[in-house]
């Protein structure tokens, strides 16, 4: 016996597609797409620096590891688990993109060792600047940001550009 598809609304979607749907309802002018392309990564990027900047206690136990750990390892461990429960592929892909913003992470460190600017200074100058870019990309869009509705679209965002891709290049996430 054939078997015949289902209607379109009878087709389950994923909790990920649902929340990029959501998500793209204040993120529709062209304009505001382009400024999120630039900022969500932007923020991810700083706001990873700035938890990494957070002194984190001296732990025995790490013994020779200790400096691999710190504040920011928690915030990495509980998003790549979050991405993991909506869409193993998208979590594979971010914690692929949180290496590469790690390396970032540490040759700032390199540079503030070599006399530039703290870590947190020069993460908190590319968060201002970011955030201050969202804000006008709402602004131009009409709409307020969906993280004023629901905090998780601050963890979408970052995931919501990477569907792009992902559809692009036919990856199924």
């Amino acid at each position: 016996m054939a078997r015949k598809n289902k209607p379109a609304e009878m087709v389950q979607r994923s909790e990920a597609d649902v929340l990029f749907d959501k998500y793209a309802e204040s993120h529709q002018h062209p304009t505001n797409k382009l400024i999120h392309w630039i900022c969500v990564p932007a923020i991810v990027f700083s706001l990873l620096g700035l938890v990494w900047s957070v002194p984190f206690p001296h732990l025995d136990f790490l013994g020779r590891y200790n400096g691999y750990v710190n504040w920011a390892s928690f915030l990495i461990a509980f998003s790549i688990y979050y991405y993991y429960r909506l869409s193993p592929v998208m979590s594979y892909l971010m914690l692929l993109i949180i290496f590469a913003m790690s390396i970032g992470v540490v040759q700032l460190e390199k540079w503030a060792a070599a006399g530039g600017p703290a870590l947190w200074q020069t993460c908190l100058g590319i968060f201002v600047l970011a955030w201050i870019g969202q804000f006008i990309g709402h602004k131009i869009e009409g709409k307020k940001p969906s993280f004023l509705d629901d905090v998780k679209f601050l963890l979408i965002g970052p995931i919501w550009l990477l569907h792009f891709v992902c559809k692009k290049i036919g990856l199924r996430y």
